[in-house]
This record gives structure tokens, C-alpha cells and sequence, in this order.
């Protein structure tokens, strides 16, 4: 079945909510929507995301929020993940009334379950902005709100390895019945400079006519320079250009005492002439092959606006080269995103399925933000396939929605099938999801667990992490609740808001019209004391003026 409704209103959509009256089955439920990547033919936004490149800086973490063992250390034997493929499972009953059979306790009804590919991307909300500071309001179909949410710190405890920490909680909305429920995961904090593993990164950039817009090669010039100044000597760069044909301006060239030839290469770039994306795709991975390092991390480095116009413009095409340069040399691909006009479809596209991340920047400071201080992310890594999945209590759960997310659905079932495709995670990173929850009218007792199963880095050995919510443990307000709960239910609120055309607000449960929100992102941002959150507020503000 196709999803050609996620990127409608959520009131013209209610049947992708997913409803447990205990009497019919949904048509819509997501192992009927199962897509391995994020496969987006149409979206047409922007990507800033947390981390992409690599340098002298290092992450930082911390928090205060728990996690439970693989499969919950708590005294609860209620519905967990999907069981393993010989457990079976239970097909539930109804309004989720508990029955004698053992196999209801290890798995509820596929109707009660959520599984989903990791995602650290934030593009979506970068473009937004800067949409929003051009004076005008972004197209609904560029705004992804996992990547809104995805934005901001957290204050989620980190693990001491590999892998993660879970944390589930969640206040209730001022609709009746209806809560937002949260699902945190935290990475490691990022290892000292002089700790990571080497990185051999070939560069490669976008040298046609568009690109000589201020704010694209330009740009792309200045970031290069300082990344190659902050780069250690062990780390090799290679840099590939094209516009109407591809070439290899410098080979892979362990920087140690050749920085000048690598900042010759960079200082000589200039517009050319058209964007044939799929020529400098080949040829970056071409000399990334030619130049792989055992033992490091072998990365290619897409710089463009994606305006794809000469040669391969297919991105089936593209994409297998880098499909099948990940399967057989484990090189993965990093796009950064420059100009007003931007094809994110593409370069998104071509990240998922070279296992990495997309990111926009549109001025010097974000540049040097994800060349340096966000780089340290993704030079390594500490998680491969990771997946998540929350099972919903039938006895307290009525009804629930994943917020976003929409393209990284995976069915139910092959949350422990390790061959499915998930997200790539590195140190120091956070990841967020979001669920709107109608609980039952009196529901106490146990309401979700989450779990996330990823495989380790080097060993390919899986493992599971999960923690639970009770009902309990639910705060009785939104908007006194944990001040970091409150910047994400802003920022989820706000997205939606702008995907219904950002005039009257969000269709989610407990959202406030836009002249509201306006205010409480002003006093969220006024208690974090957080720019970022201080910038989502400015932010806000525009989009209402906008929306008049």
C-alpha cells in the first residue's frame, strides 16, 4: 500500500492514526507501510543536521533520565517488542483484555506496536527558518517534524558504550484523554580529538553556474579551509569537483605536512557551467575506493545544491553506485546542503542509502558549527541498523500517532531482522521521538515500553536497550512539565502547524493556534535560557506575522 497521505493535514488524515477499539483491524498500520529508507521523490526542503564532517572538536552530554535492560529490568510482564520469530504472536483482544494464553504476554497486537528506523537529520527545521527569515512561509511538503524536534539538546542520561540509553516519559495535553508521550535515546558522549579513529574523507564539490550564487561555493570554499587548518596530521582528504563533467582535483593525500596542497586545491575552485550530480558521485566514490584506508573512516563528502540538470538525473541511478560502494568498502556519504534553491529529495535519497546524513548551512557560522564542533558525531560510529519500537499497552492505550518519522516506518516484524535496513549513529548524539496518546478514560498502570536494537559498529553483534512508562509517570500538565519536554512539544506543535499551512495552528491533541505557541516558546526559551530555543521562538513569530 503507498503513503500518499502522510504528507496530508492530520484532520483530512485520521486514518493514519492508529485506533485500538479491541473489534476491527486498520488498513494503515505500519507494517502495511513498510519503506527500508526515507525513498522522498517529492520532498523539496532543507537539511541542517547535527553533525556532519570532522575536526578538533569534541561533543559534549549529559542528563539525568534512566534506561532499563533488553528487555526491561522492571517488575512489569506486560506487552514488550515483538517477540522473536519463534516466540509467535498474540493477536490481542478486545478493548485489550488479558487471556490465558502466555504468547498475549510477550507480544500485543501488531495494532499496538511502532517500529521505526533511527534518525538524526535536522535539516527540515534549518530550511524552515531560513524560509521563514527570507520573508516568506516553507512549502508543507520540506517540513519533517522529527527533524524540528531533533533540533534542540536534550538532557538525556548517556550510556558509558556503544549503543544507547532509553528514556520514556510524557504530560498530558489539556485535550482530554490525551497525552504527549516522549521516547529519548542517547549516544556516548564523543570521544577526545586524539581518540577517534583517522578519517580519509574525499570532497566532493559542486562547481557549476548555480553554485556561483553567494552563500554556495563560496561558502563551501571558506568551511573547507578552516576544516582542513583543524584536521589531524594522520587524516587524509581527497577533493573531486564537477559541473558539466567530474574530475579529480587531488588524490587522497595524508595531510601531515602537504595542508598546502589541500588548501591550493580548495583556493582554486570557481563556477563552471551545468550540474552533472550523477558524474561527481561516480568519481568521488571512484577515488574514495582508490584512496581507502583500512582502519579508518572512509567518508565521501557531497557540497551542492542537488539541482541536478546534465547527465544521470535519475536517483535510482546515482543511488546504486552509492548502495553498492557501502556494501563492498563500507564508505558512506555525508550531503551538505547550500543555496536558496536546494534539491533535498536527492540528496537526501542519496544519504540513506550511503548510510549517512544530510545538512543544510546557509551562512559561515552554521558551516563552521557542522565542520567543527558537530563533526565529531559522525567521524565515528556507535551504532549501525539501530531501530526502535514502542509497544502501547492495550488496557491503557486507545489510540496513538508517531509524530514524523513518516519515511522511516519499518514493519513491525523485522524490528529484530537484522538484514532491515536503520539509522547510523555516532557519539554524542540524541535522538527523539514523539507520540500523541489517547489513554483509556481511568487507564492506570503500566502504558509503554521502548526499545531500541542496533548492531555493534565492528563485532555486527546485536543488542537491545529498553525503558518503560507508567501511567503515573505521566505529568499532569504539558506546560509545567520537564522544561526540555516543553521545548520539543513547541517544537512539534510548531511544525505541524506549518505542514496545516500555518495559519491556525496544529491538528495534534493538545496544540495551541500560533499566537499562543508564540508565547510559550517566548517563556520556554525565557527558562532555558537557550539560544537555540530563543531562535525557535524568533522563529514562532515570523510564522505568525506570515500566516496574519
Amino acid at each position: 500500500m503507498g503513503n500518499d497521505h502522510i504528507r496530508r493535514p492530520w484532520r483530512a488524515v485520521r486514518r493514519g492514526w492508529t485506533e485500538h477499539s479491541g473489534r476491527q483491524e486498520h488498513a494503515d498500520r505500519p507494517e502495511h507501510r513498510y519503506r527500508p529508507g526515507r525513498l522522498r521523490d517529492t520532498l523539496l526542503g532543507l537539511t541542517l543536521a547535527g553533525g556532519l564532517l570532522l575536526t578538533g572538536c569534541s561533543g559534549s552530554g549529559g542528563g539525568h533520565s534512566s534506561a532499563d535492560t533488553a528487555h526491561g529490568s522492571g517488575g512489569y510482564a506486560g506487552p514488550l517488542p515483538a517477540p522473536n520469530p519463534t516466540a509467535g504472536a498474540g493477536q490481542g483482544e478486545p478493548d485489550g483484555e488479558r487471556t490465558g494464553d502466555a504468547r498475549r504476554e510477550i507480544a500485543p497486537s501488531p495494532d499496538y506496536l511502532s517500529t521505526f528506523a533511527l534518525d538524526v537529520d535536522t535539516a527540515s527545521y534549518g530550511y524552515a527558518r531560513r524560509a521563514l527569515a527570507d520573508g516568506r512561509l516553507p512549502d508543507p511538503s520540506t517540513v519533517r517534524p522529527e527533524e524540528f524536534v531533533n533540533s534542540f539538546r536534550q538532557d538525556y542520561r548517556r550510556p558509558d558504550g556503544n549503543g544507547f540509553s532509553v528514556t520514556v516519559d510524557g504530560a498530558r495535553t489539556r485535550d482530554e484523554d490525551w497525552s504527549l508521550v516522549r521516547v529519548g535515546l542517547a549516544t556516548r558522549t564523543a570521544a577526545p580529538d586524539g581518540e577517534r579513529p583517522p578519517a580519509a574523507l574525499t570532497f566532493v564539490i559542486d562547481v557549476s553556474g548555480s553554485m556561483g550564487e553567494p552563500g554556495r561555493l563560496d561558502l563551501a570554499k571558506d568551511s573547507l579551509g578552516v576544516m582542513t587548518d583543524r584536521l589531524r596530521d594522520d587524516d587524509s582528504v581527497a577533493l573531486v569537483t564537477f559541473s558539466d563533467e567530474a574530475e579529480t582535483v587531488l588524490p587522497m593525500t595524508r595531510l601531515g605536512h602537504h595542508r598546502g596542497r589541500v588548501h591550493d586545491a580548495v583556493d582554486g575552485l570557481g563556477p563552471a557551467e551545468s550540474t552533472n550530480l550523477g558524474a561527481g558521485v561516480r568519481t568521488g566514490y571512484d577515488t574514495a575506493v582508490k584512496g581507502l584506508r583500512e582502519g579508518a573512516t572512509n567518508r565521501v563528502v557531497l557540497i551542492s545544491d542537488a539541482l541536478a540538470n546534465t547527465g544521470e538525473t535519475d536517483a535510482d541511478t546515482i543511488l546504486e553506485r552509492v548502495s553498492g560502494a557501502r556494501r563492498e568498502h563500507g564508505i558512506t556519504l555525508f550531503g551538505v546542503g547550500v543555496g536558496s534553491e536546494y534539491g533535498d529529495a536527492l540528496m537526501e535519497r542519496l544519504a540513506d542509502k550511503g548510510d549517512g546524513h544530510t545538512t543544510y548551512v546557509s551562512n559561515d557560522d552554521e558551516a563552521r558549527k557542522v565542520f567543527c564542533e558537530q563533526l565529531p558525531e559522525n567521524i565515528d560510529l556507535t551504532a549501525r541498523d539501530a531501530k526502535a519500537q514502542v509497544a502501547f499497552d492495550p488496557g491503557a492505550v486507545r489510540q496513538f500517532r508517531l509524530i514524523g518519522y513518516d519515511d522511516r516506518q519499518v514493519a513491525d516484524q523485522d524490528f529484530r531482522d537484522d538484514r532491515v535496513d536503520g539509522g547510523e549513529i555516532g557519539p554524542g548524539h540524541t535522538v527523539t521521538a514523539l507520540y500523541a496518546v489517547r489513554t483509556r478514560p481511568g487507564a492506570s498502570g503500566h502504558l509503554a515500553t521502548a526499545s531500541v536494537r542496533w548492531l555493534d559498529p565492528r563485532t555486527r553483534t546485536p543488542h537491545e536497550e529498553s525503558g518503560q512508562l507508567e501511567t503515573g509517570g505521566l505529568d499532569d500538565d504539558l506546560w509545567t512539565s520537564a522544561p526540555r519536554l516543553q521545548v520539543d512539544a513547541v517544537a512539534a506543535y510548531f511544525a505541524d502547524a506549518l505542514r496545516t499551512g500555518g495559519g491556525r495552528g496544529s491538528g495534534l491533541p493538545g496544540a495551541l493556534p500560533l499566537s499562543e505557541l508564540a508565547g510559550r516558546a517566548r517563556t520556554v526559551a525565557s527558562g532555558t535560557e537557550d539560544g537555540a530555543v530563543r531562535d525557535l521562538a524568533d522563529s514562532v513569530g515570523r510564522a505568525l506575522r506570515l500566516a496574519g
